[in-house]
């Protein structure tokens, strides 16, 4: 049995796993998807103040409480951020790393570094009335859909989800200063069908940290593939386990 650890992206919650993790767990695996603070049961807890590492502490804390070890710790769009530095911090309790369609920092960097469109976005949200709310992305023609969603079912669906994203979780550095976690594997699964102008992905290096091959896999879907394509996505994270 394997540990995983699906962790959301930001406007999501916990929710957006719901298609993937019975069939994890059918496989005969643990599966854990929380809600990250601001978001989902925790929608009440959203502020000015939450930030990466405030996410990076739910992760981590929720790893001690259940004593997770031997975690596949899977981060989704923003959340590689949260999953790069959560194992900065705990890298004896990470037996691999999956960039699902994320944002995959170097050691300082923030969000903005990482994907500059993301900078336009913080502008207008200081310059908003509450001055750090980050709405949702609006729904786009196919093939973009809202986050790559484009069933009008399943739009439905995914709009009773979002909360906004605090300012503070995209200016925040990741730290990367921990040698242990080079040594962790790590995977990359793109979404390649529908993404926006202006959110193009880094080109994955050929060698992993630990100095293997890079393993990159693509899904033909929109950016929200635990909605779109769960079956292929749990098949793929299966052959981590």
């Amino acid at each position: 049995m394997s540990t995983y650890l699906l962790v959301h992206g930001a406007w999501h919650s916990g929710q957006c796993w719901e298609r993937v993790v019975p069939l994890l767990a059918s496989a005969g695996h643990r599966v854990v998807a929380p809600s990250l603070t601001g978001y989902g049961d925790k929608a009440h807890l959203l502020g000015r103040d939450v930030g990466l590492d405030t996410h990076v502490d739910d992760i981590v804390d929720l790893i001690a409480a259940e004593d997770l070890t031997e975690v596949i710790l899977v981060g989704h769009s923003y959340a590689g951020l949260v999953i790069s530095s959560v194992a900065n911090r705990v890298p004896d309790r990470i037996a691999h790393l999956v960039h699902l369609d994320a944002m995959v920092p170097e050691d300082g960097e923030s969000a903005a570094d990482v994907m500059p469109v993301t900078q336009d976005l913080i502008d207008l949200a200081e310059r908003s009335e509450s001055g750090w709310r980050v709405p949702p992305l609006p729904e786009l023609p196919p093939p973009s859909g809202l986050f790559g969603v484009t069933d009008p079912a399943d739009i439905a669906w995914l709009r009773s989800m979002p909360s906004d994203h605090p300012v503070r979780c995209l200016r925040q550095p990741v730290r990367l200063d921990n040698p242990a976690v080079r040594t962790i594997p790590r995977t990359h699964i793109h979404c390649v069908l529908g993404r926006p102008d202006g959110f193009a992905r880094r080109p994955v290096p050929t060698l992993q940290p630990n100095g293997a091959p890079a393993q990159v896999w693509e899904l033909p879907t929109g950016h929200d593939c635990m909605i779109t394509m769960p079956a292929e996505l749990t098949e793929l994270l299966l052959r981590l386990g």
